[in-house]
């Protein structure tokens, strides 16, 4: 939303809060009718849970399920706690199966078995097929509604199989094509479809399909749905038959909730899952003080360092002086060697087994960059200081850049191969490493050079 529209919302979040206070439900219905689904959803996710609750249920049904689905699972999640049972059974029916068990992996599992119990045969059977594949795979977020077709049919045959299915489809704009054993052997657009003459086979119209098996990880997936530019992606099982499709919008969805929570993860917190305004203050304390607790225990290695060398600082007090650029230096080229590298892991332009290739490039950048800032800064010490100084810091600088881009170039390729989430090693983690670390390095350089 631009600005405008935001200030729209906040004026209409404090006129609703006023009829809510009034218990005005005819004025709460008759606020909201002008507002657009995106304008609702950034109003309802401001609201306290209660408010919240009471405008929803004054929604009318189409629009109230089209907020609905607008919402993350989280807030879907929160906001069922505050319907009623019908309220929430008639909501789940009209989900799409992936996006029921999106948002069942939110809910309390006891839950889980009175909302599918609600719904239709039919229904029932399609979600528990997405159900039925592991936390974290595609299987879990790709749609079991599609509409496929066969090699040997026509044009008009599988254009008939399209008008079937429209209502019930997630999509029909990319048909999947399959032999008689029901494995994907290629893939047909609707546009294809349209211009072909009604008694063409299929087979002279289709084009090599690209798949993902259902046990996937449903970032990798998504991310080759995007990087394809596919409308949807087939997924097969294990034996290369077809079980669903991961539509485009599906796999932004799953590379927005991944990056925002690598983005998190990376500045030392854990993501919230909702909006900021929906998030209770105590979630945001519990969000950071698992991270700020690591963190000082880890900084205590810090600490220890410099009582180690507290008699070296003692003959040359001006070292003191440095440690602050030292460490804030040697966290920053960590940081960004990490950042760097975690994304590339993300697009799948580095793999764990290039391990090797990272390490000596990140030393190199670590190296260049190092004896840049090593030059510069030994410069500026040596004429305000001494010239031992100055060697001091250009050397340290050296040697902390060098090995701060190594490490944090290393570190989230480690947590791959260890099948760990690469941004739970990396900024925090590494400062606190380089910051001990690079201390050890600057007080050895220094008695070294100043004989001490």
């Amino acid at each position: 939303m631009n600005a405008k529209q935001i200030t729209e919302v906040i004026d209409l979040q404090d006129t609703i809060q006023t009829l809510v206070e009034a218990n005005d439900l005819p004025g709460i219905v008759e606020a909201v009718a002008p507002a657009t689904v995106e304008q609702l959803s950034s109003l309802l996710e401001r609201l306290p849970m209660n408010e919240r609750a009471i405008v929803y249920r004054l929604l009318p049904k189409e629009r109230a399920i089209e907020v609905f689905e607008s919402f993350s699972p989280a807030l879907q999640s929160d906001l069922i706690h505050g319907l009623q049972d019908g309220e929430v059974a008639s909501i789940f029916a009209e989900l799409d199966p992936d996006d029921r068990v999106w948002l069942l992996d939110e809910l309390p599992a006891s839950l889980a078995p009175r909302l599918l119990h609600g719904l239709s045969q039919k229904d029932r059977q399609l979600t528990a097929e997405v159900l039925g594949y592991p936390k974290g795979s595609v299987g879990r977020r790709m749609s079991p509604e599609y509409v496929s077709t066969r090699a040997e049919y026509t044009v008009a045959q599988a254009m008939r199989r399209v008008r079937a299915r429209l209502d019930d489809a997630e999509t029909v704009y990319t048909l999947p094509v399959l032999d008689g054993g029901r494995r994907v052997i290629g893939i047909v657009s609707l546009r294809d479809l349209l211009r072909a003459e009604d008694d063409r086979p299929v087979a002279e119209i289709m084009q090599q399909a690209r798949v993902s098996t259902a046990y996937q990880t449903a970032e990798d997936a998504a991310r080759k749905c995007a990087d394809l530019g596919l409308l949807a992606l087939p997924i097969v099982d294990k034996e290369s038959r077809l079980v669903g499709v991961l539509t485009i919008d599906d796999a932004v969805r799953i590379l927005e909730h991944e990056e925002t929570e690598d983005s998190a993860r990376q500045g030392g917190v854990e993501p919230l899952r909702r909006p900021y305004f929906a998030t209770p203050v105590r979630s945001l304390v519990g969000s950071r003080i698992v991270w700020l607790l690591v963190l000082a225990i880890g900084a205590t290695l810090t600490v220890q360092v410099l009582s180690v060398f507290e008699a070296t600082l003692e003959q040359v007090t001006v070292l003191a002086l440095f440690v602050p650029l030292l460490i804030g230096t040697g966290g920053n080229t960590g940081n960004q060697a990490a950042t760097t590298v975690t994304r590339a892991l993300a697009l799948g332009d580095v793999r764990p087994r290039d391990l090797g290739r990272v390490l000596l490039r990140e030393l190199g950048v670590g190296f260049s960059l190092g004896s840049l800032l090593g030059l510069v800064g030994g410069a500026v010490t040596a004429l305000i200081y001494e010239p031992r100084i100055g060697l001091v810091i250009g050397l340290t600088l050296l040697a902390v850049c060098s090995m701060a881009a190594t490490i944090g170039g290393i570190m989230p390729m480690i947590a791959r191969a260890l099948r760990v989430d690469p941004a739970v090693f990396s900024n925090p983690f590494i400062t606190t490493f380089v910051d001990a670390t690079g201390l050890v390095v600057y007080f050895l350089i220094a008695k070294a050079v100043l004989q001490l």
